[in-house]
């Protein structure tokens, strides 16, 4: 199953590499991606259960066996934003309209590798599907039956940040991605034990630097609100950048962009 995986990682890998989506037309082509990291759940991880709760995700959030009644493992990826588009977005103030079309049109190209992978794992024999893309995943404009942040953190991908971005050892300039599937893939494991443990603000308030970054005023030392972020996008970024809008600055320009302060004893994080 080891050479199943590996296979698997390989084949996104090379999607990412040679697809032609995979750039922003509008701006002399610029890759949107670099190569994904991948980790593997088991689909009855009891934290899968633990997401359910008031005080993590709420009751509404399902269960991977409620998308895939054959579920044995849960697939989650994370996309790194390449440097060329991290660099236009690190100024101060309004994102780069290169940033704003890598999130949406990245998003699609994001889809389109879970559709990719998908298919792949049906031509194996084994069943797959794609969260964001069955019937009843979105209940609100900003609120869905699926974490892709909160199931990286099942999977093993990495922890929270202050800022409630997730930081995986690539950092936290990226999309994630999942998928739901009976293929029996070997576990990651899991080598965070808290929720926070890659960033460092939670290790002894050692950084703030995404609290300084954040144009809307929207992190603290308390985490992120999420209404003034979202008031922020709604009011100042789609009138000026609709139908593609963004901003995350607290992605760019910080310790955890490229990389995860604490993913390692001795790691450090030289942005370049």
């Amino acid at each position: 199953m080891e050479a199943t995986a590996q296979r698997l990682l390989e084949a996104a890998s090379t999607f990412v590499a040679e697809h032609p989506e995979n750039a922003l037309g509008a701006h002399g082509g610029m890759r949107i991606y670099d190569a994904p990291l991948m980790a593997v759940a088991d689909a009855g991880d009891p934290l899968f259960e633990r997401l359910q709760d008031e005080t993590v995700v709420g009751p509404h959030h399902c269960l991977p066996r409620e998308w895939l009644c054959s579920a044995r493992r849960v697939v989650s990826f994370f996309l790194p934003f390449t440097l060329e588009v991290r660099r236009t977005n690190r100024g101060e103030g309004l994102p780069s309209e290169e940033w704003t079309s890598a999130r949406i049109d990245g998003e699609a190209f994001n889809q389109t590798l879970r559709e990719y992978l998908r298919d792949l794992i049906r031509s194996w024999g084994q069943e797959a599907a794609i969260p964001p893309l069955e019937e009843g995943f979105a209940i609100s404009k900003r609120r869905a039956n699926w974490s892709e942040r909160h199931v990286a953190f099942v999977a093993g991908l990495g922890t929270f940040g202050l800022s409630s971005s997730f930081i995986t050892a690539r950092g936290s300039a990226g999309r994630l991605g999942s998928l739901v599937t009976s293929l029996l893939l070997p576990v990651t494991d899991r080598k965070a034990t808290g929720i926070y443990d890659f960033c460092l603000w939670h290790q002894g308030g050692r950084c703030r630097q995404c609290m300084d970054r954040c144009p809307a005023g929207a992190i603290s030392e308390a985490g992120k609100d999420v209404a003034l972020c979202a008031n922020y996008l709604d009011e100042q970024i789609r009138p000026r950048f609709w139908p593609r809008y963004g901003c995350a600055k607290c992605q760019v320009g910080v310790l955890c962009e490229e990389c995860a302060p604490q993913a390692a004893e001795g790691s450090t994080c030289t942005r370049v």
